[in-house]
């Protein structure tokens, strides 16, 4: 099986820490190593370097490079020339891995995921593969338990178990829902039958074609395009649609499976996602930098190593200080700071992005 690592990401939910040109998946946040390093040494455990492929985007290329510091073969990057999202970028490296193999089975793997558990987490994916293996005009979603109410992830409503492979039940899909609202995300939490969707897509490069062809047929003459003739992709790939392969095609999809998985998943994609991975307790402080405060709990402070931040009876609050940006933001409302950057970029203040 081919791993393709999603490494094109903006992360604008952790701005000000993830920039344009320095997104979050080559930042360290709290810990030694970068997002993507962590998920590259994550992959190695349980597969070969060779089958190790990393899609980005051409700016980020250079970044990527450094990261890996050579772990990854030249001819294993795919490189995007402009931004498509992920069904661009899904789509491409199908396309790509296709005019080499067909018949090649892929696991997307996002580089901003945080996951304890790696011998489990290997264990899902092999039997991911041997799930394909055995049904091959099917996309596997690996799902996850909710813990709370999310409303930035896709959720999988489980159908029936259809099968057992290496000791994973396999269960039909009966509903995949992208980002639903808070009410309808409680909703789901209580019902007991929906699994966050983590987006561990595995699938054969035919089969994801094919529901190219089906359901975003303009754009599956486009990688058609790329794939017998891998040239035009700088001329080709801007033509695609700007989506999701949430929302382009694995909503659409009708023949869907699920794994369940009992690893431990976040998604690093904002700053409560963070403070659940490296603190203790929901009433520490995590803080990178110099913090003193005075009744203050459950508090994320970034700050910078030569000044001092202080607060008193701040609870619950992001406090962000990269130099040039100061960010203070209720904890509960982490998503809402990609609708700060928006803000920012519509008044042009590049210089902060």
């Amino acid at each position: 099986m081919k791993i393709v690592i999603l490494a094109g990401g903006s992360g604008k939910r952790l701005w000000p820490i993830s920039r344009v040109t320095n997104p979050k998946q080559f930042q360290p946040l709290f810990g030694d190593k970068t997002l993507l390093q962590e998920t590259y040494l994550r992959v190695v455990k349980g597969f070969k370097t060779k089958d190790i492929y990393i899609s980005t985007g051409h700016d980020q290329l250079p970044a990527v490079k450094k990261d890996l510091a050579g772990k990854i073969s030249a001819n294993h990057f795919f490189v995007e020339p402009i931004k498509r999202d992920t069904s661009g970028a899904i789509g491409l490296a199908s396309a790509l891995i296709a005019h080499d193999d067909p018949n090649a089975i892929i696991a997307t793997v996002n580089s901003d995921q945080y996951v304890k558990n790696v011998s489990e987490y290997t264990k899902v994916m092999k039997a991911a593969e041997q799930t394909i293996k055995k049904y091959p005009d099917h996309l596997l979603l690996i799902g996850v338990n909710p813990t709370y109410p999310e409303t930035g992830y896709g959720y999988i409503k489980l159908k029936k178990a259809i099968d057992k492979v290496s000791n994973y039940e396999i269960f039909s899909v009966a509903e995949f829902k992208e980002k639903p609202n808070l009410k309808v995300a409680q909703k789901y939490l209580r019902s007991k039958s929906y699994l966050w969707n983590p987006a561990f897509f595995v699938f054969r490069v035919s089969t994801m074609l094919e529901l190219y062809k089906k359901h975003l047929p303009a754009d599956y003459k486009i990688l058609s395009s790329i794939k017998n003739n891998p040239k035009v992709l700088n001329r080709e790939f801007p033509k695609l649609t700007k989506i999701s392969i949430d929302y382009g095609i694995i909503e659409r999809a009708e023949k869907k499976l699920c794994l369940p998985a009992k690893f431990d998943w976040v998604d690093v994609g904002h700053f409560r996602t963070v403070k659940e991975i490296f603190s203790k307790s929901s009433n520490d402080n995590l803080v990178k930098g110099s913090y003193m405060t005075l009744d203050g709990t459950g508090n994320l402070i970034y700050g910078q190593p030569n000044k001092l931040i202080a607060t008193i009876g701040i609870k619950n609050s992001i406090v962000v200080d990269t130099g040039d940006v100061v960010l203070v933001c209720d904890l509960a409302r982490a998503q809402d700071i990609k609708k700060l950057v928006e803000e920012v970029e519509r008044q042009r203040q590049d210089k902060f992005l």
